[in-house]
């Protein structure tokens, strides 16, 4: 039986996903957003995982839900409106934190179309690279009658603005590869065949540094989009007060006095078993 999903950890410790429903552009079922749950839940606990790059097989990276089959759990009475709510509370809703909320940095790597769902899957990444060939399209709004969902209507008017993020919503047109890196929805474009492995290297990157200072910026910049800069400042102040006092910014000042690479790995292995220990 075919695996719904591919994944291998590089000796760096890079974790690569691909989604494996190539034949329907790995559009979202249940079984498929369950085990990236799964697999997203298992790296955030595992030593041996220090970044992680989520892609998919095949000429797409996600059209988004699987409208046609996506076995979905349901009961007797539940109308359409139940059933699609259901399965974000339990499903779709639950894969975007596990993406943002992961521990380790998370590079997604855009190879072909994301469309709808698929759209707010690919931005939830902390690195978002995409192909030459890889386009997004919003297509809720005009072929469906539905808002944007998987995040997309909070990240792409946060990404791109409002007159933009309405553009692609409201007219659903293709988005290609080049105007999402104008607009700033991706970090860089590459050549199809070299997609995954740029995406790997700059995975690899991030995880040789702390990423828990990387995973704190992230999370820095998400609240500044949310409040003004008087607010962000108290917020600045808070965090350092709290990671200055970490094992890993003293290992970082002590490295860099001795002018060697800091060995971030042990110490944040050792900070995450505290905190699972912490939260059994």
């Amino acid at each position: 039986m075919t695996e719904i999903i591919e994944k291998e950890v590089s000796a760096a410790g890079v974790l690569t996903i691909r989604m494996n429903r190539a034949d329907v552009l790995n559009s979202l079922n249940s079984e498929l957003v369950f085990a990236l749950i799964e697999t997203l839940g298992d790296a955030a606990k595992d030593d041996a995982v220090r970044a992680i790059v989520l892609t998919g097989n095949g000429r797409g990276f996600c059209a988004g839900a699987d409208l046609a089959g996506g076995n979905w759990p349901s009961e007797d009475g539940m109308s359409p409106g139940d059933i699609t709510a259901n399965s974000m509370e339990i499903g779709f809703n639950p894969l975007v934190r596990a993406v943002v909320d992961s521990p380790k940095p998370v590079v997604t790597a855009i190879n072909g179309i994301a469309a709808g769902g698929g759209v707010g899957l690919a931005l939830s990444g902390d690195l978002v690279l995409a192909a030459e060939s890889a386009k997004f399209k919003l297509v809720f709004a005009p072929q469906l009658g539905i808002i944007p969902d998987v995040g997309a209507s909070w990240l792409v008017p946060n990404l791109v603005g409002r007159a933009r993020a309405n553009g692609m919503a409201l007219l659903g047109d293709n988005l290609p590869a080049e105007k999402a890196l104008e607009w700033g929805m991706v970090w860089e474009v590459h050549p199809d065949d070299q997609l995954v492995a740029k995406a790997q290297e700059y995975a690899e990157r991030m995880g040789q540094g702390s990423i828990t200072g990387i995973k704190a910026t992230v999370r820095a910049h998400d609240k500044a989009m949310l409040q003004s800069i008087h607010d962000q400042l108290d917020f600045e102040k808070e965090e350092q007060r709290h990671y200055t006092n970490q094992p890993v910014f003293f290992e970082g000042v002590k490295a860099f006095i001795e002018k060697r690479k800091p060995n971030f790995r042990d110490i944040e292995a050792e900070q995450m078993r505290a905190a699972q220990t912490d939260n059994k």
